[in-house]
């Protein structure tokens, strides 16, 4: 008598093995499709964007209070009032009497910053005191823009890369820097503007205003 059972039962089994074998590979393929690198280079965010922003030592929480200049404010905390220095970024200078002239644009740049955090809540991401007690920080909005990216996208500062970039810590500044001068913002709607470190030099220390 012919092993028809015996064979059917192998056959089925038969079938169920390679069932389970093409669904193996199949779930294996997909897992290997997402373990591919399918990204593509990084390209810096929009102004608004807090991503990438470096890894701060410390935060101050508190008020803004008052706007020195373009790239300082200062901020009224539980332990008492904080100097910031936006962390960066240099805003155009500001004058200091008759030897030390003002910067064109620089009250410009004051007011677009008062506008941004005048008596706002606000934290401070802070790395380090600079050597006037200030801290250098990034300083954020309460939707997660930085204001230090916002200040030089809108061309109301430089991305500081004085000194082969010893002050730049937000590599995302130059571009946004690019940006705003191409479409001639801000401070770039006029051609000669001056950095301002090369301002203090040239103009303050120098006195070749």
């Amino acid at each position: 008598m012919p092993h028809t059972g015996f064979s059917n039962r192998a056959a089925r089994r038969l079938g169920r093995r390679m069932a389970s074998l093409a669904a193996a590979l199949a779930v294996g393929a997909v897992v290997a499709w997402f373990q591919v690198d399918h990204s593509r280079p990084a390209t810096p965010g929009p102004a608004g964007a807090g991503a990438g922003l470096p890894v701060a030592s410390y935060e101050i929480h508190g008020t803004v209070v008052s706007v020195a200049d373009g790239d300082t404010v200062t901020l009224r905390s539980a332990g008492g009032q904080r100097r910031i220095r936006l962390d960066s970024i240099d805003a155009p200078e500001a004058g200091h009497g008759r030897d030390e002239p003002g910067q064109p644009y620089a009250e410009a740049s004051r007011q677009h910053l008062a506008a941004l955090v005048t008596g706002k809540n606000l934290t401070a991401q802070c790395y380090e005191k600079d050597q006037y007690g200030r801290d250098l920080c990034a300083l954020m909005l309460p939707d997660g823009r930085s204001v230090n990216r916002e200040q030089v996208a809108a061309g109301n500062a430089w991305a500081y890369t004085a000194r082969r970039g010893d002050y730049l810590r937000d590599k995302a500044m130059p571009e946004l820097q690019r940006r705003a001068r191409e479409a001639r913002l801000g401070l770039w709607a006029e051609g000669g503007a001056m950095e301002p470190w090369k301002w203090r030099y040239d103009c303050w220390k120098e006195k070749r205003c």
